[in-house]
């Protein structure tokens, strides 16, 4: 009678443990889950108001910080989109017949144009048409020489103290990195170059300079220069105003990015790769793997495996 309540004893505590432990455990498990899913939300509310203060075009100071600049459709920012050649092209003309008056393209030379915008033998006339200085030569002397494809775009100041001097103190930025170098990219350069305007009531612009609300601070040395007819394009495009920004940003996004093309060819290869081979890794894991991996190992020891052997 006594083993036998003993018996129920011990079984009933180990019935309670067994118990109180799987509802801890289940405790645990929901306490892990509430903070996962806590987690996953925090993330995901994160991403979307970092992406709607990335997209919002309101500042606590537009007049400080510039305003916002709208969103473009330039091919090049895309995806999957690439450079619009032609607009390439025309865009040179215009940085040549515009811009280069007072912007220098460091980073650029005459070669990268190319098989982009020019032939190798269009590419030799136009950087024939400027001297560099070279030498010594044999008499230890400089001289002056025709371009070559080799040379960097001609600076339209020999130095920085020069160039402030001809912009009354304003010193030009070289363009080669700008839709890099500035928030926004090329959004911004096209919103910089069309979105002069008189400024509003209260805001008053010293003398020398102009309002553009793009600019940080609204006041910008860089006089308004691109009009409807600045230029006349070669293959008769229509010179609107709208039309040669368009062409001078996506010149200065090829010259701040000029491997984009390439870069994308390259991306979209290795995806394609690297997805065939995931595919081909799963097939073979699920259909080469699935008898090694299902297999059961059993151990059957000899049937005289407690006999004494024999010395």
């Amino acid at each position: 009678m006594f083993s036998r309540g003993t018996a129920k004893f011990f079984k009933s505590a180990v019935g309670s443990a067994s118990k109180r432990f799987s509802t801890e455990s289940n405790a645990k498990a929901s306490a892990s889950n509430l903070l996962f899913k806590a987690s996953v939300a925090t993330a995901v509310g994160s991403g979307i108001s970092l992406w709607y203060l990335n997209k919002n075009t309101a500042h606590a100071d537009m007049q400080a910080d510039g305003l916002h600049p709208p969103h473009y459709n330039f091919p090049h920012t895309t995806l999957l989109g690439t450079f619009d050649h032609a607009s390439i092209r025309r865009g040179f003309q215009v940085f040549k017949e515009v811009c280069a008056a007072c912007h220098s393209l460091d980073h650029v030379h005459w070669r990268n144009l190319i098989d982009v915008a020019f032939t190798e033998d269009e590419v030799k006339e136009l950087a024939a048409e400027y001297e560099y200085e070279d030498g010594p030569n044999d008499q230890g002397e400089m001289f002056m020489r025709p371009g070559k494809p080799s040379d960097p775009f001609p600076k339209p100041y020999p130095n920085e103290e020069a160039a402030r001097a001809a912009n009354a103190g304003a010193f030009p930025p070289d363009l080669s990195l700008i839709t890099k170098a500035r928030h926004g990219g090329a959004d911004y350069v096209y919103s910089l170059i069309t979105g002069y305007c008189d400024p509003p009531a209260g805001v008053e612009i010293r003398e020398g300079l102009n309002y553009n609300p793009y600019f940080p601070g609204g006041a910008i040395a860089m006089a308004q220069n691109i009009f409807d007819g600045v230029v006349e394009y070669e293959d008769g495009t229509p010179a609107t105003a709208s039309q040669i920004a368009k062409d001078v940003t996506t010149f200065l996004g090829w010259a701040s990015e000029p491997e984009l093309d390439d870069r994308k060819k390259l991306g979209v290869k290795a995806v394609l790769l690297f997805s065939t081979l995931t595919a081909l890794s799963l097939w073979i894991k699920r259909n080469r793997f699935s008898s090694l991996k299902n297999r059961k190992i059993v151990f059957n020891p000899p049937s005289n495996w407690n006999t004494p052997t024999k010395k």
